[in-house]
């Protein structure tokens, strides 16, 4: 029965890809423009294209090296030998996810201005399905990899279940390990040509967002690519494939003492709820359609009935799968699923709720910039610390409730399971989910295309009520993300016990007790370890904004007529500024969260590293919601002005939101979204490296 079921998730992985493709075909047919609107859309092509070819070079060099390092473990007996291959898969279809949402996007941003010259319900179809691209493309791809890998190690190798999911987990490493060099260096790239824009363009020169005559408006557009479309696509796909693989690596050992269960029915429960996931999806995604009120809450409503109904669909259809699969004495565990289910809803309501302009926090918020930036910082950051409440609330509340529906209080591992299971069924429905995100960046190229091809205002009008849903829907997509982060983090934790335990033997004493000065160091540097690692990256958007400021100051002030119009602004230095500053900058905070765990470990002993994975979780989610939320309700904020609260365009209040967007940029689309990456990356590397910790710690 579990190869029927394992052949039912390489089915669903076929239907995302071929619903997939008929999307990105579908997207293709639609016109895409004058001659001006085709020419800036192939200058964002070529750049997003040039800033990924240099990247993958950069990557490879780094895969190969961890290739050769996992491959002598493995000559050493740490490893088995699949795990340097199952690494290169993970990074590679991590990658490859990215690189094709990002194809379809910057096919899709002409195409979509064009379609909003008839209409915002045309403009909406066509981001939408270039959207619903990028996110059955990740989720196909995940289940392909994840399928292939079980039915590989299954039928050909016949590994037992326990040595096949080990193997599959550590796959995980490399989809982490390329999502957060995807997400920091594009993150990187899109925040220093955003914030650089900006400054000089905006609030220095005064003219309007996406103007021509801003050298950086070409890299600015670029950015939204690779850093919210190829590093998005990265970042999801690894939170896809890590929340399945702990949950298969817990279904091992949660009934490694039940005989009346199947451990391998255990395993395969979660991947074929992500199969059924794409079905409901692919449903609910045909049901996405709207009229012409540019509306946030009209805008809002035609997505979430598409967003709700593939969450009903599972929920209809998880009650059968755990029945007939486990038998019903287990039908906790169906609890468990829906507890992450409407934790994912709640967290995405919560996060809309601070993020969008329809709802009075950032209504509020855009009312401090009357009295300058200074209140406009104050007021995000207060908003953001305190939209970290509720969601760690339903976090905590589902953690619990889904331990105490899978049994926990009988068998500890149980109620792992179950939570594994939770952060699952909170991300199912990511085709959809991430098809509701991946659109914002499409429409904001769409706007930056209309404002530089010189369209009607009504266009604009139209596009950028698509790019403020977009920002709304964006956060609530990395809601999602972050959510599920706290679940499958902890899962792992449990995973890397196990695995201690597996190759320590009765050597292994684990403590992980409080008043354990190694556990309580580890908190001490996890804890730290997000601050750090924020700290980095922003100051790499810093550096590589700097950069651009003075690049765009330059030409202003040396290019005779650029600001009347009559000359043209050099926009490939300004590309190639923020590919070099972004390359560059990526490097150390990724090595950071690689190195970080195996030295701990070697110094702390496993212990310790308990103690940095739990430290590094807590303050992560905080830190990465706080972040986010506070980043978008700035952004948002801007755009309620624009609007034409408090001034509207060109007003005082206006330019100290636009301060405040700037600092939020780095927040939401840098830092902020790279720090669940993070705390997942920490987890699978230490599992890596287990026996190694485990034969040379110190203490």
């Amino acid at each position: 029965m579990d190869n029927q079921l394992a052949l039912l998730t390489l089915f669903g992985s076929i239907l995302a890809l071929a619903f997939a493709a008929s999307r990105a075909a579908r997207v293709l047919k639609f016109p895409q423009g004058n001659e001006q609107m085709q020419k800036i859309s192939s200058s964002i092509h070529h750049g997003a294209m040039a800033y990924l070819r240099r990247q993958y070079r950069i990557l490879i060099c780094f895969f190969a090296g961890m290739f050769v390092i996992l491959f002598a473990m493995a000559a050493f007996g740490y490893l088995t030998w699949f795990v340097p291959f199952a690494f290169i898969t993970g990074g590679f279809f991590s990658g490859l996810s990215g690189f094709v949402g990002m194809q379809i996007a910057t096919r899709a941003n002409a195409r979509t201005a064009a379609a909003c010259q008839q209409g915002l319900n045309k403009g909406l179809n066509v981001a939408f399905s270039a959207g619903s691209v990028m996110g059955f493309t990740v989720v196909g791809l995940g289940l392909l990899d994840i399928s292939i890998w079980y039915l590989l190690l299954r039928l050909v190798f016949k590994l037992p279940i326990e040595d096949i999911t080990s193997t599959m987990l550590t796959f995980g490493m490399g989809a982490s390990s390329m999502a957060l060099f995807a997400r920091v260096g594009g993150g990187i790239y899109t925040k220093a040509a955003d914030v650089g824009a900006d400054l000089v363009g905006k609030v220095e020169a005064g003219i309007p967002e996406d103007d021509p005559r801003n050298p950086a408006v070409i890299a600015d557009n670029v950015g939204d690519n690779v850093g919210d479309v190829a590093g998005m696509g990265a970042d999801l796909y690894e939170s896809y494939v890590g929340s399945i693989l702990s949950a298969c690596a817990l279904g091992v050992i949660a009934f490694n003492k039940i005989e009346s269960v199947d451990r391998v029915n255990a395993v395969v429960i979660p991947m074929v709820l992500a199969a059924v996931g794409v079905l409901a999806s692919v449903i609910g995604s045909l049901l996405v359609k709207t009229g012409e009120s540019t509306k946030q809450n009209v805008l809002l409503g035609a997505l979430r009935r598409g967003t709700n109904t593939s969450a009903i669909l599972i929920a209809i259809v998880a009650f059968p799968l755990v029945w007939f699969v486990l038998g019903r004495e287990f039908i906790g565990f169906y609890l468990a699923i829906l507890a992450g289910l409407l934790a994912g809803v709640l967290i995405g309501f919560f996060t809309e709720y601070f993020t969008s302009d329809t709802y009075k926090p950032t209504q509020d918020l855009a009312d401090k910039s009357v009295t300058g930036s200074a209140t406009m910082i104050i007021g995000g950051l207060s908003l953001g610390m305190l939209s970290t409440a509720l969601p760690i609330l339903i976090v905590v509340i589902c953690v619990m409730a889904a331990y105490v529906c899978s049994g926990g209080f009988i068998e500890a591992t149980r109620g792992l399971y179950g939570i594994a299971l939770s952060a699952v069924g909170m991300l199912s429905t990511l085709g959809i989910t991430l098809a509701t995100d991946a659109y914002g960046p499409i429409a904001d190229n769409a706007g930056g295309i209309a404002e530089m091809a010189g369209l009607d205002p009504e266009v604009r009008v139209r596009t950028d009520a698509l790019d403020s849903l977009g920002n709304t829907t964006a956060a609530t997509g990395k809601g999602f993300a972050i959510g599920s982060a706290a679940l499958t983090a902890l899962a792992l934790i449990a995973s890397y016990v196990e695995k201690v335990q597996e190759v320590g033997g009765a050597s292994v004493e684990l403590d992980m007790s409080i008043m354990n000065p190694t556990v309580l160091c580890g908190i001490f540097i996890g804890a730290c370890l997000p601050f750090v690692f924020a700290a980095l990256t922003m100051s790499s958007v810093g550096r590589a904004a700097q950069s651009i400021v003075i690049e765009v100051r330059r030409q202003f002030k040396e290019i005779k007529g650029l600001m009347e119009g009559k000359a043209e602004a050099d926009y490939e230095t300004c590309v190639d500024i923020c590919t070099r500053a972004s390359l560059r900058e990526m490097i150390l905070p990724t090595l950071l969260a690689i190195v970080t765990p195996v030295v701990t470990g070697l110094i702390l002993g496993y212990n310790g590293v308990i103690g940095l994975l739990a430290g590094s979780t807590a303050t992560g989610f905080l830190m990465a919601v706080f972040m986010a939320n506070a980043g978008g309700a700035w952004d948002n904020a801007k755009k309620y002005i624009e609007g034409g609260a408090h001034g509207g365009k060109g007003s005082e209040a206006h330019k100290a939101a636009v301060v405040g967007d700037t600092v939020g940029d780095p927040f939401k689309d840098t830092s902020g979204p790279s720090i669940n990456i993070l705390i997942k990356l920490l987890s699978m590397v230490s599992i890596v490296f287990a026996a190694l910790v485990v034969q040379f710690h110190i203490f």
